[in-house]
Formats: C-alpha cells, sequence, structure tokens
C-alpha cells in the first residue's frame, strides 16, 4: 500500500512521532494506522495515543434527572450556529424530558412531544430551522441518587459535555464532584470487570512486546507486564482513576469516604465518533464566487 504524505501526518498528530518514525510504522504495518500506532508505542517511539475519536458534529448534548433516574440525549446538527439557537436549544431541551420516560432511542423517536412523535416534531423543526438535524443516541443510569454535570454549557442542562454519575447510599454532593471528575478524565469504563476486553487484550500486546524489548528473562517480563496492566487499569477506569479534586485517593475510596459507592456513569461528548470531511474552505468561497 502506497504510504502518503497525509497519513504520516496523521499520524504524527495522534501520536506525537517524529515523521520518519511515523513513516517507518506505517511501511511496516502496511499502512494500517491502528497497527501502526501500537508499532510505535511497541518501540516507544509514541505518546500516550490519542483515542478520542476527531469531532466533527456539531449540536448540543443534554441531561435530565428524575428521582433515581438520569438520561442523556445527543442532536446533532450542520453548525454550531446551530446549537446556538434558542429554539434548538429549546427542542433538545424538550426531547431529553421526554427521554426519561422511555428505555431506548428508538422508543424516544416514537414519543410523545406536545402531541406528535419526539421524530415528528424533528422533521418539522429541519423545515424551520433551514438545516439537517438527527436524534443521535441516548443513555441512562439508575441509581439511589443521580447528579449530573455539563461543561462549555449552552444552557440549563444543555452543552458540548453531558455527565451523570448514579451512586447507592446518601449523597451529600460527591456524585456531582465525581461527574465534574468524569467530564475531565473520559474514563473508559467504571471498573475493571466493565473494560472491552478487546481493549485490555490489545494493550496487553503492546506492553508485552516493549517489555520483550527490553532483553530481560521471561520471568521479569512478565512481573513487568502484571505491573503495567496494573497501570492501566488504573489510568482508565473510573474507580481506579485519582481523584481530581484529591489526587491522593482514588475515587472508589472518595466515594467510599463520602458513604456511597458508584454504580454507573455516562458521559456524552458532542459529535464523538463522528468523522466528518474536511472542507476546503478556500475552494468552497472560489466555487461560491465562480457562480
Amino acid at each position: 500500500m502506497a504510504i502518503t504524505a497525509q497519513m504520516v501526518k496523521e499520524l504524527r498528530e495522534s501520536t506525537g512521532a517524529g515523521m520518519m518514525d511515523a513513516k517507518k510504522a506505517l511501511t511496516e504495518t502496511n499502512g494500517d494506522m491502528e497497527a501502526a500506532v501500537d508499532w510505535l508505542r511497541t518501540k516507544g517511539l509514541a505518546k500516550a495515543a490519542k483515542k478520542s475519536g476527531r469531532v466533527a458534529a456539531e449540536g448540543l448534548v443534554g441531561v435530565a434527572v428524575s428521582g433515581g433516574k438520569g438520561v442523556a440525549v445527543e442532536v446533532n446538527s450542520e453548525t454550531d450556529f446551530v446549537a446556538k439557537n434558542a429554539d434548538f436549544q429549546k427542542l433538545v431541551s424538550s426531547i431529553t424530558g421526554a427521554a426519561l420516560n422511555v428505555s431506548d432511542v428508538d422508543a424516544l423517536k416514537s414519543a410523545d412531544l406536545n402531541g406528535k412523535s419526539v421524530e415528528t416534531t424533528l422533521t418539522e423543526a429541519i423545515a424551520v430551522i433551514g438545516e439537517n438535524m438527527t436524534l443521535r443516541r441516548m443513555a441512562t443510569v439508575e441509581g439511589d441518587t443521580v447528579a449530573s454535570y455539563v461543561h462549555t454549557a449552552a444552557a440549563d442542562g444543555l452543552g458540548r459535555i453531558g455527565v451523570l454519575v448514579a451512586v447507592k447510599g446518601t449523597d451529600n454532593g460527591i456524585a456531582k464532584q465525581i461527574a465534574m471528575h468524569v467530564a475531565a478524565t473520559n474514563p473508559a469504563s467504571l471498573g475493571e470487570a466493565d473494560l472491552d476486553p478487546a481493549l485490555v487484550e490489545r494493550e496487553k500486546s503492546v506492553l508485552t512486546e516493549q517489555a520483550r524489548e527490553s532483553g530481560k528473562p521471561d520471568a521479569v517480563i512478565e512481573k513487568m507486564i502484571v505491573g503495567r496492566m496494573a497501570k492501566f487499569f488504573e489510568e482508565v477506569t473510573l474507580l481506579g482513576q485519582k481523584f481530581v479534586l484529591n489526587p491522593d485517593i482514588t475515587v472508589a475510596q472518595a466515594a467510599k469516604d463520602a458513604g456511597v459507592e458508584v454504580v454507573g456513569f455516562v458521559r456524552m461528548a458532542v459529535g464523538e465518533g463522528i468523522e466528518k470531511e474536511k472542507e476546503d474552505f478556500a475552494a468552497e468561497v472560489a466555487k461560491t464566487l465562480a457562480g
């Protein structure tokens, strides 16, 4: 496979590796971007891989809590101008409120909103606002108490990042603090048992290759891997992470000290995981001027 300058640039930006190292990694892996990241990490040539997907879609995330249930809903738009539109914000807020009474996004599309389905209401809003919009997803958590937090809020309960944290026990404000922690650290799962097995296996494979590069005996390598995997779990699981408000303890310990147990969380960011075509603004202007 031909290795292009754009591929090298993308790999450099995502790993912090040098140009020649990035090119060699792509050559060694036949242009497989994910494998190239692992190759660079194995050789110690990459900084921590930037796992966050390129966020391109616009819109808002809405969060709502009622009793022991919390919901987060993402509604996408084509531009951030629409996200600042009061009518759009009111629409997302209404859809989020309706989500409290359903279990998934398909049911939400069919849910009643002032005498019409959410899907119909959204279609009519597209005609009024003049821009395509989609109800992309929703997520729920339940517990004795659910706390919400919105980062970069556009309005009450609306923003680019919405977080919900559910706890068991009597909350004294710790759930909101943990929700803010989640917004900042973006953990991959609640605990080690909740992690995607494929993610764990991939990390273990990379760490094993790194350890073998040291040339140390197998017994030593095995201990190295155990230690490094423990560090990995500490970094990517919510309960294992150091609490941002008190780095001397973990989130699990902070919750325990407050007399609660974290039983679930949701972190939803606008557009995460969606790739959008990169636009050549100058070419677009030239095309417009040319008629």
